[in-house]
Parts: structure tokens; sequence; C-alpha cells
């Protein structure tokens, strides 16, 4: 009987450990995370090189 007893407690602390599935949570989160900020830079880009080109073009001037 102790045995039985052991077994259905290991079994419940294994089912009820959720290290995997926190881990699987922040994978999904940094995805996501780095999916918008991709997007981000792929639409605002050109905006961004202009900026730069006109920095760059002020500092030569100088």
């Amino acid at each position: 009987m102790r045995f039985i007893n052991d077994t259905l407690l290991r079994l419940y602390c294994w089912a009820k450990d959720e290290t995997a599935q926190t881990m699987a949570e922040y994978g999904l989160i940094l995805a996501l995370i780095s999916v918008a900020a991709i997007a981000a830079l792929v639409l605002l880009g050109p905006q961004l090189r202009a900026i730069f080109d006109r920095i760059t073009a002020a500092l030569q001037v100088a």
C-alpha cells in the first residue's frame, strides 16, 4: 500500500510541476516581442534611415 501511495504522490508532484510550462510561456512572449520589434523596424526603417542620413549630412558639413 505504501508503494501505491508513494507512486501516486510522485505522479501528483510531477503533474503539478509547472517549470516547463513557464519556460514555454516565456518563449512565446519572447517570440511575440521579437516579431513586434521586427515589424516596427520594417515599417519605420525608411523614416529612420532618412533621419540618420540628415544627421550624417549635417555632421559632414560642420
